[in-house]
């Protein structure tokens, strides 16, 4: 048997750890259940390092120091300021990426959402572009806000170009790495980024081996996204993973793209199922997709594997 290691998104602050791994089994185990299997592993074989309050206190400017430890369960546990002009730009670019989905001319659907008789200039330091765009998105976007998708926004950015986040957080994750024994990893949203990155950076040199790198609701294929992944590193398949397996609804409102050839290319190719019909209000929390008995078979064979 392998290890599990999980890997959650954003929004998780201020939650119980115990409880939202708890809630993680149970949903696999449901689908589990609808192919006529049962989990294969013990609690203690499956670890989900828990960031979420360290990240909601990092972001709203706390040191690491002050910021809440992460703990890796199965282990003994040992305000947002004002954005800058590069986050604008980044949650701009996000953001209307996405309207692109709901509309073949995003910039004019958006200009159709500012008040009637007002000329206002494009751009993210405009606070009326920025209502429209959420606004665009609040009419299309199913069972969430345009904020919400926003601030999934913004934790990738702070993740992504907050240093002192990314090493809080990256060293969290990877303190729950099993050491000298192969295993398999699960990320969701946020975690799918999170997941790459550590599995890139750091797998190879500390001996990892990955036989499945399951990612779910991943925004991982998002432009913007993509080029600040580019500046960190060199956008490349983890070497220490032998396969990778991408899952997602069509209709999730965070993963705009399936991680194909298209979108997000990489050799060797990631498999890549689109057809996910997530049942949760937004067709991306994480319940919708391990409880998919596609989702669950494909963790459940990498982890029963004998090495």
């Amino acid at each position: 048997m392998r290890d599990l290691v999980l890997v959650h998104g954003r929004a998780q602050q201020r939650l119980d750890s115990i409880k939202l791994k708890a809630d993680w089994i149970k949903a696999w185990e449901r689908g589990l259940a609808r192919i006529g299997l049962k989990r294969p592993l013990a609690d203690e074989q499956i670890h989900l390092p828990y960031y979420g309050d360290t990240l909601d206190q990092l972001v709203a400017g706390k040191s690491p120091e002050e910021a809440a430890k992460i703990v890796v369960r199965g282990v003994q546990p040992d305000d947002s300021t004002a954005l800058s002009q590069d986050e604008k730009a980044f949650l701009e670019a996000a953001l209307m990426e996405h309207v692109g989905r709901y509309a073949a001319n995003p910039e004019l659907a958006v200009m159709k959402e500012m008040p009637q008789g007002m000329s206002v200039e494009r751009g993210v330091l405009n606070w009326e572009w920025v209502q429209g765009i959420l606004t665009v998105l609040d009419r299309h976007v199913p069972g969430a806000s345009g904020a919400s998708v926003a601030l999934a926004t913004r934790d990738v950015y702070q993740y992504l170009t907050q240093k002192r986040i990314r090493d809080a957080i990256d060293d969290g994750v990877a303190s729950a790495m099993p050491e000298g024994k192969k295993t398999v990893v699960v990320a969701h949203s946020l975690g799918t980024v999170v997941a790459y990155n550590v599995l890139r950076n750091l797998g190879q040199t500390r001996g990892w081996s990955v036989p499945q790198f399951v990612t779910v609701g991943s925004p991982l294929a998002v432009t913007v996204i993509k080029q600040r992944l580019a500046q960190l590193a060199p956008v490349v398949f983890p070497p220490c993973v032998s396969h990778w397996y991408n899952a997602m609804d069509g209709r999730d409102v965070v993963s705009l793209y399936p991680l194909d050839a298209t979108n997000f290319r990489l050799k060797p190719a990631i498999e890549n199922k689109t057809n996910v019909d997530n049942h949760t209000e937004n067709r991306h929390g994480i319940d919708g997709y391990l409880d998919d008995p596609d989702v669950a078979r494909r963790i459940y064979d990498a982890v029963v594997q004998a090495d």
